[in-house]
């Protein structure tokens, strides 16, 4: 029985991409772990792997194609016996339906496939239910039989434990699983969704926003799939997350006149450390020194992290990445410097996987580079705490004898997540992080 391919869910987060490009043609015989196409999510590039073999009877989705929904049916893949003949129009049905707004698009899509449209009139049996996804948010992955039998059966696939290649679900495991209806789960969610989207506030509609405008000049700039995600995340942010903030000034000249000597020292190896290498590794070391402030908001719960991941804004034409830097406590600053390096030129690309830029607790945004001296940044959930990093100025300060003295002086702000952490606590966090960078010889003990 022809099997449907459908469009994959590459991160928690995803739920609609572009089939940026396809690494397979019509006829082309595949095996697990082969690769398919390229897609685009709203971070990145990535590459989608087959997880059966089989031959690729049909492409239902032309390259390029944008907007394709989670779960869209993409290709068909035939199996042992199986031939073209055995696909019928109906197979696409499911990408036309799945969204109202995308069904003139891909129905196009599908007739530019040369030979690919070619119909028998021969019945196809019912396709197997859309690939689920766990409480976690990633796909769950099993056999279309295995699905169909579930859902026959009632039986929620999250809570089955496969005995498949890489865990994947078969038909033996559904066969020797007794009912336990996902259903219950579902409609008791459906209330929470509905009460949340209710008591979002609603902006004013596009029509709205066009009238205001009428006789203006403007142009229309196309939200893409990852400032749609930017726009969606942040306005959660602050609508969920009560933030309040925390100011210090941090004298920079010990850390500047420590660094210079750092980097001649390192100049034969290729390094050359920046300032933000040394804000990372404070805040890392500041997470250990307040174990308490390195924790995440988990709905119900809070979750206490035991390494220092610290995630760093990189800005890119059209939005922004926090690449993750895992166990920035534990790295020299060398280190660190090649890793940030590294993940800011491939978020540059996009070419980053989820897990390199999901999850830490505690981010650092550095706008001081722009000649920014202050301001107030968003914390990325489920995060604690971020760091927003003003520029360097020389000012005036009064020194410990009382004189008036020039000082390389920067502001940073604490926006700190209320759930999480109190202001006694988040003070004594950023105190921790103050006094790393004034004392840079302390990172090093």
């Amino acid at each position: 029985m022809p099997t449907e391919i459908l469009m994959p869910a590459l991160s928690p987060t995803m739920e609609e991409g572009t089939l940026a490009k396809w690494l397979v043609k019509e006829g082309d015989t595949v095996s697990s772990g082969d690769l398919l196409a390229e897609i685009e999510t709203d971070k990145a590039t990535m590459e989608f792997e087959a997880v059966d073999e089989g031959v690729i009877g049909k492409l239902l989705i032309a390259e390029g194609s944008e907007g394709v929904k989670v779960n869209t049916p993409i290709a068909v893949l035939l199996e042992e016996g199986e031939s073209a003949d055995d696909i019928d129009s109906g197979a696409s049905a499911p990408a036309a339906k799945s969204e109202e707004k995308a069904a003139p698009a891909q129905a196009a899509a599908t007739a530019t496939q040369g030979g690919a449209t070619a119909q028998t009139g021969k019945p196809v049996d019912t396709p197997a239910p859309a690939a689920p996804k766990g409480a976690d948010g990633q796909r769950i992955f099993a056999s279309p039989l295995a699905r169909r039998i579930a859902a026959q059966k009632g039986l929620d696939l999250a809570s089955l434990k496969g005995s498949g290649p890489k865990g994947r679900i078969v038909k033996a495991d559904v066969e020797a699983a007794e009912a336990k209806p996902a259903a219950a789960k579902s409609e008791a969610a459906a209330p929470k969704a509905a009460a949340a989207a209710a008591a979002a506030p609603a902006g004013p509609s596009t029509d709205a926003v066009l009238k205001m405008y009428e006789g203006r000049e403007f142009e229309e700039v196309k939200l893409d799939g990852m400032r749609k995600t930017i726009a969606a995340r942040l306005t959660e942010a602050k609508q969920t997350i009560p933030h309040f903030y925390l100011r210090r000034d941090i004298k920079l000249d010990a850390l500047m006149k420590f660094r210079s000597q750092l980097n001649k020292q390192l100049e034969a190896r290729g390094v050359k450390l920046s300032v933000n290498d040394f804000i990372i590794k404070a805040c890392a070391l500041a997470l250990q020194s307040v174990p308490d402030a390195n924790a995440v908001w988990a709905g119900d719960r809070v979750l206490k992290l035991k390494p220092s991941d610290v995630a760093v804004a990189v800005a890119i034409e059209g939005g922004l990445f926090t690449p993750v830097l895992k166990d920035a406590d534990s790295k020299s600053l060398s280190a660190l410097s090649a890793e940030m390096k590294d993940l800011a030129g491939r978020a540059r690309d996009r070419k980053l996987a989820p897990h390199e830029y999901q999850g830490g607790s505690f981010a650092v945004s550095n706008l001081g580079m722009f000649g920014i001296d202050n301001f107030d940044a968003v914390i990325n959930p489920p995060h604690g705490a971020i760091l927003a990093v003003g520029a360097g100025v020389k000012k005036p300060v009064v020194n410990a004898e009382g004189e008036i003295e020039v000082a390389t002086v920067m502001s940073v702000t604490l926006s700190v997540d209320h759930r999480v952490i109190d202001g006694a606590l988040g003070a004594e966090l950023l105190k921790a992080i103050v006094e790393n960078l004034e004392n840079p010889m302390l990172m090093l003990a």
